[in-house]
Parts: C-alpha cells; structure tokens; sequence
C-alpha cells in the first residue's frame, strides 16, 4: 500500500495530539502539509465523509487509486505509517520494551490528557486565556464581535465536556497532585536520558510531548507549575518539537535489563491512578452504569462512563497477548508493585 504525499491533516495548535502528531512527521521526515482549523468545517467545504468523531487533528488519507479518507485518532495512525515508513521507528524493536512504550503512550494520551483538559478548563485565568486564543490560532483575522462569538461558543462546549476526562471540584487535587509527582519523575529522568526509552524518542516521547507542549507553553496555570518543579522538561519540549535533525540508531534504545528507576516510579504512577480509573471505568461499562467512582492515592475519584476508554483498555491488552510467554514475563517482571499490573488480569 502506497500513500499520496505529503500527507494532509486538519489541526490546531492548541491540541496537544495535532502537536504529537506534526513532531511525531517531522522525526519520520514524512512529507506532510497542515491546514489550521476545524476539522468538521473544512471535510463539508471539501466534501469529504467526516470520521466519528471528528477531532483534532483529522488526517486525510489517500491510498493509491482510492478516495480520500478522513481518519483520526493518534495511536493506531502512528501504528499505520510506522508500516509504511520503516525508518526512524518510534516504536523499540524489543517486543517487551514495545509494549511498555505502548502502555506509557496510552497514559500520556488518555491520563496526560486529564491534566491539559482540567488546567484550561478549571481556573478563570486559564478559561479566558484558551476562550481567546484558540479560535485566534485557526484564523486572527477576525472582528471582535465575531472573536467574542466564537470564544463563547469554544468555552462553552470545552467546559461542558469536563466531564470526559474527569475533571470537577472532588478530582481536582488529585489530577494536581498527579500532575506534579509526573514532573518530578521527569525532571529525574530527564537528568539521565533525552528521551523515555534512551537516546531516541519513542511514539510514548511523542504523546507526552503533545501533552506537555500546551501545559507548558498555552495554559498559564500548568506553565508556572512546570518551570517551578522542572526546567528540564520545560527544555525538553522546546528540543522535542522538532527532532528532524536527529540520527538515532538502533543502539540507541535501552535494554529491558537496563530499565532506569524512573521508569519504575513513572509505571508506578500509572498504576496509582491511570489503572484504577480505568478499570472501574470498564466495570462501569459493562454493567450500562453511567457514572462510576474509584479510590486513588486515598482519595474519591468520580467521573461518567467513557466508552472510548474501554477500546484503549482492550487495544493494551491486545498487544500483551501478542508477546511470547517468555516476553510476556519479562513484561511482567518490569510491571510488577507498580499496580499496572492489574490491567492485563
């Protein structure tokens, strides 16, 4: 299967998986070409069927002799042109340290979420601050009368949305306690290797780069939190934005046996919070119950039912099944005490 480049897709620069994906193309050095914007707005303009949903950032894909295809959703697009584009792999070569990244991507995406969403959202400051410069990134070209409309209109869905990543006056402590404990195991991390699997970034490198870039550098409140904790992540998303002119090599990736303690402490993070929140949010699912609550780090989390986050649970899962029993154990070994363990029973 050939692609037609350079690769269009539909972003803005205030989310965090248009910026996971345009670094993630820049490192592959794919050809691309990004319209800023709304996805739904530009597929009616260009007739294209929408994806469901339609989210930033949306990819238009043209296989060879076929219609253009409008598709979203990061994880399985980086999966789709790391078997079209072989060089420059963003996933490690060990299956066991693949499936590891796999699971930190996965936590970066649907936990480090949870931080960007609730800091934007929560405080006033950080309200009128997205409200403003969000539609002011897809064209500044605007009236005040019609920046003022669609401020209200942004606001006003994004708050109303809350609700999918959890964020609320009982779970606000935890996300900024988490928050917090994330960027300290970073700043050590960060003391001792560029990237989370050594010296080459990983697709799970790319996911919280695109997390982080709006928590350090468009929401004001995560911002001060970050330069106060950990100035080497704050570097590390000014370099990570664009690794084009990185040569890594395969020697470049750590081994399963030299597995730094900083990675323990940050799968130890996830099993303190990502875990639970995920499997009672399965429990919750599969019983057709709308709203679900679990305990993390002492404390009440309580959140509605998101549908989205049982398919992320079985995708994981999926891929562990996929390992030999031998990689299956050395996969158990790194994750076990550190509660992430309980997402494969």
């Amino acid at each position: 299967m050939t692609l037609e480049l350079p690769i269009r897709l539909i972003g803005n620069p205030g989310s965090p998986y248009t910026r996971k994906m345009v670094s993630f193309l820049r490192y592959k050095l794919i050809p691309y070409k990004i319209i800023w914007g709304d996805p739904g707005f530009i597929l009616d303009k260009m007739e294209i069927e929408k994806p469901k949903p339609v989210l930033h950032p949306t990819f238009l894909i043209k296989k060879e002799g076929k219609k253009v295809k409008a598709l979203t959703d990061s994880t399985p697009i980086i999966r789709m042109l790391e078997n079209l584009f072989l060089k420059r792999s963003t996933i490690p070569s060990n299956p066991v340290l693949a499936f590891i990244n796999y699971l930190l991507e996965d936590f970066g995406d649907e936990w480090g979420t949870k931080f960007m969403f609730h800091y934007r959202w929560h405080d006033k400051r950080d309200i009128e601050n997205a409200g403003t410069l969000l539609p002011l990134t897809s064209n500044p070209v605007v009236s005040e009368d019609a920046l003022g409309e669609m401020k209200k209109q942004i606001t006003d869905r994004q708050i109303g949305r809350v609700w999918v990543v959890g964020s609320n006056k009982i779970t606000a402590p935890l996300i900024n306690s988490s928050f917090k404990r994330f960027l300290t195991i970073m700043e050590k991390h960060l003391s001792q290797y560029p990237f989370l699997f050594g010296n080459r970034p990983s697709s799970a490198d790319f996911s919280f780069f695109g997390q982080l870039c709006q928590l350090v550098g468009f929401d004001p409140t995560p911002r001060a939190i970050t330069h106060n904790l950990s100035m080497r992540t704050v570097a590390w998303v000014e370099k990570t934005e664009d690794l084009s002119g990185l040569d890594p090599s395969e020697n470049d990736w750590l081994s399963p046996t030299s597995i730094p303690n900083t990675l323990n402490l940050l799968l130890s993070e996830i099993g303190t919070t990502y875990v639970p929140t995920m499997l009672a949010n399965e429990k919750a699912f599969k019983r057709g119950e709308e709203t679900w609550e679990a305990k993390l780090d002492g404390l009440i989390w309580t959140q509605r039912t998101f549908p989205y986050q049982v398919k992320c649970l079985n995708w994981l899962r999926e891929e562990y099944q996929a390992l030999t029993n031998s990689e299956k154990n050395e996969v158990n070994a790194l994750i076990s005490n550190t509660g992430c363990e309980a997402l494969l029973k």
